[in-house]
């Protein structure tokens, strides 16, 4: 009982001192003096803080870009385009917020798409394959092929490839490499269509700019669909042939609209806002 009414009593102070701003010394006060210190210390280190610096041409793009404004793919396409002045040749970029929980499994999108024009990068395929299928993956330009030996390199960490195609022979001899491929996303997926019996069509596709894309733990897809030196006629294509994938792989479970939020950037640009009636009529699915 003494305990309590001693634990109570120097809550009681606690709160006054706060409340009334009095000093309170002993060992009731130390929590709360050490919690201030701290709350000082972590104020200080952020005024010391420098602000981050925005470059003039950020700032400049940023301007030119209607916040409010929903833009039609078009519009969108043009814009991105011009602002698009870094040094280097800057990547289109389509960030789809889609009204999906991917925590489950019937509310996920894992899929490829076979853009029109290309990514404009040049990808590396990995092919895991023997016998006659792995000549067929060689001559259809495949960078590394292999079986045995190529399982090694992966173990070993050697991911010297953005796409790996396996045949389903090679698929239970996979297992193993889950915590290397999975977290880069490179494990091969029927869904995603790099699980093959025909692996020389297939370094084909994801040559001549066939990608992959997934939704991220948010529901949200990001996906390259060309480069901005492209003609604006071929980026509206392969967005085009982008969306209509995206509405062709519709989860099961996704209930109501499919889009939430969908935004066009570069690669150093600034975000624009599309109009999602508008995309989805420009793609023909509606």
């Amino acid at each position: 009982l003494r305990r309590a009414l001693a634990s109570s009593t120097g809550m009681l102070v606690l709160f006054a001192s706060a409340v009334q701003g009095w000093m309170v010394r002993g060992p009731v006060a130390a929590p709360l003096v050490q919690q201030q210190q701290q709350q000082q210390q972590l104020d200080a280190a952020r005024a010391a803080a420098p602000a981050m610096k925005v470059s003039r041409r950020a700032s400049e793009n940023a301007g030119k870009v209607e916040e409010e404004k929903l833009y039609s793919p078009e519009e969108a396409v043009a814009l991105m385009k011009e602002l698009a002045t870094a040094k280097f040749t800057e990547t289109a970029e389509l960030h789809g917020n889609l009204n999906l929980d991917p925590k489950y499994n019937d509310q996920q999108i894992r899929t490829t798409v076979a853009l029109p024009h290309g990514t404009g990068k040049s990808v590396r395929v990995a092919v895991l394959a023997e016998g006659a299928a792995a000549d067929e993956a060689k001559a259809a330009g495949a960078d590394l092929v292999g079986m045995a030996d190529l399982i090694e390199e992966i173990a070993a960490g050697n991911l010297n490839f953005e796409v790996l195609l396996a045949t389903p022979p090679a698929m239970p001899k996979l297992a193993k490499l889950g915590k290397v491929l999975g977290p880069k996303g490179l494990m091969p997926s029927p869904k995603a269509g790099t699980v093959t019996a025909a692996p020389g069509e297939a370094v084909g596709e994801f040559k001549a700019g066939k990608i992959e894309f997934r939704t991220d733990k948010q529901g949200i897809v990001h996906v390259p669909f060309g480069k901005c030196d492209f003609e604006a006629g071929s980026l509206s294509e392969n967005l085009a042939a982008l969306t209509k994938t995206i509405e062709k792989n519709r989860p099961s479970g996704c209930k109501g609209k499919l889009w939430s939020t969908a935004t066009l950037s570069s690669t150093m640009g600034p975000p624009i806002k599309l109009d999602v009636a508008a995309l989805r009529t420009f793609a023909g699915v509606v």
